[in-house]
């Protein structure tokens, strides 16, 4: 957020009659002192000379950085006043674990009303608004370090191969919501909402996520996954200030280490629940959570209803989804009709990444064979994955050994 800040400053700068921007020397030892002490020094000793403007290069989405502020003097007017603000990155060797800005000015209150206009700024002008991030930790203290920023997916609805209605369930509660609260407001109803996607792995899950993620242009998306599941607090804070948010959270069931080394293993799903209990219910902001164990979550959102308010199962795909999952992934690949047809009969119990592997593994028999991929190829790559010897395989790919059948 020190991107934010740099753009909020330089947003109230620009609205000045008069200013300038000064760089301070002196070496690393001005990185020790505050303002008022460089002044001092300055005053009784020269230890800080004028000099060139520090800045450093932050990312402010996927393919784009800011050239930002790191260490330099703001000389500007505000509410009639001559202000003086020192805006600096973090320094964490220098003991400045966090970006900050000291602010100097003779005139009463306008400190504070600087402070709070460019605290406004920031949510206004946020470059973390309508991005797609997930968070990192800190190498010098607990909670949030990085950033990263992700590319929104492009996917269509036609990509996504699920059963009818169950798509248009989903994105009714997370982008309808968002795009009718004003109505909603109106009306007395709630914003904040929590999905649950819950199926066997490799059914789509994950892919429907990315298609709501590109369906969704305007909405913060924060997404936490593996060690990042952690920061769920700061995520929710980070929706809340943003929004429209969705905060996504794959595999729910697991279990996050506390980073308070004392209490011991915290289950997610509370810390879910209280992130949502702590959100107002006119923020719009959204929880999607999924899992492949919902056996795991159901008593314990029993427990705490109203949190979670619609659960979607993302199923095995049945012989006619099987068939267009297999088709989808061969587009541009002539496979005929019938052999589609047969081949989406015998894969009884296979998931989504099934049928990509099984598509990818015909073209790479055809490749190896000198030849473009036809129906002998796929159904040479369906009687290899379907053998006795790719048991591991299949299971790692999702499919019920209960339903594949050689």
């Amino acid at each position: 957020m020190f991107v934010d800040l740099d753009v909020a400053l330089t947003e109230v700068q620009d609205g000045s009659p008069e200013s300038r921007l000064l760089g301070i020397g002196g070496g690393e030892q001005r990185k020790h002192n505050s303002l008022s002490e460089i002044i001092d020094h300055s005053e009784r000793h020269g230890n800080f000379p004028v000099a060139a403007v520090d800045y450093h290069s932050i990312a402010t989405g996927p393919d784009t950085t800011r050239q930002a502020i790191s260490f330099g003097l703001r000389l500007f007017t505000f509410d009639g006043a001559p202000v003086a603000v020192l805006q600096r990155a973090a320094e964490a060797r220098f003991g400045q674990p966090k970006a900050q800005m000291d602010v100097l000015t003779a005139a009463d209150g306008v400190a504070a009303r600087l402070i709070a206009r460019v605290r406004e700024l920031m949510l206004l002008r946020s470059v973390l608004r309508g991005q797609v991030l997930s968070l990192g930790g800190s190498d010098y203290e607990p909670g949030v370090g990085d950033i990263v920023f992700h590319r929104r997916p492009a996917l269509t609805a036609d990509q996504i191969i699920l059963p009818p209605g169950i798509l248009d369930r989903i994105v009714r509660h997370v982008a309808g919501v968002a795009t009718h609260r004003d109505r909603l407001r109106a009306a007395g109803q709630h914003l904040k909402r929590g999905l649950l996607l819950y199926g066997p792995p490799g059914t789509g899950k994950t892919h429907t996520v990315r298609y709501l993620l590109g369906a969704l242009p305007e909405v913060t998306v924060i997404l936490l996954a593996g060690p990042s599941i952690a920061y769920i607090a700061e995520a929710a804070q980070m929706a809340r200030a943003l929004q429209p948010a969705l905060v996504v959270l794959e595999d729910c069931d697991l279990v996050a280490e506390s980073r308070d080394h004392h209490a011991g293993a915290q289950p997610l799903l509370f810390a879910v629940l209280e992130a949502l209990d702590g959100l107002s219910d006119d923020a719009d902001v959204a929880f999607l959570l999924t899992t492949n164990r919902v056996d795991v979550l159901e008593p314990a959102l029993a427990q705490r209803p109203g949190r979670v308010d619609l659960a979607v199962e993302v199923p095995l795909p049945d012989a006619g989804a099987r068939r267009s999952l297999i088709a989808l992934y061969a587009r541009g690949i002539t496979f005929g009709a019938a052999t589609l047809d047969r081949a989406a009969e015998r894969s009884a119990g296979i998931t989504a990444s099934f049928a990509k592997e099984l598509v990818r593994r015909a073209v790479l028999m055809a490749a190896e064979a000198g030849h473009e991929p036809g129906d002998t190829d796929l159904e040479a790559a369906l009687d290899e994955m379907l053998a006795e010897s790719e048991s591991i395989t299949r299971s790692l790919l999702g499919a019920q050994p209960d339903s594949v059948r050689p």
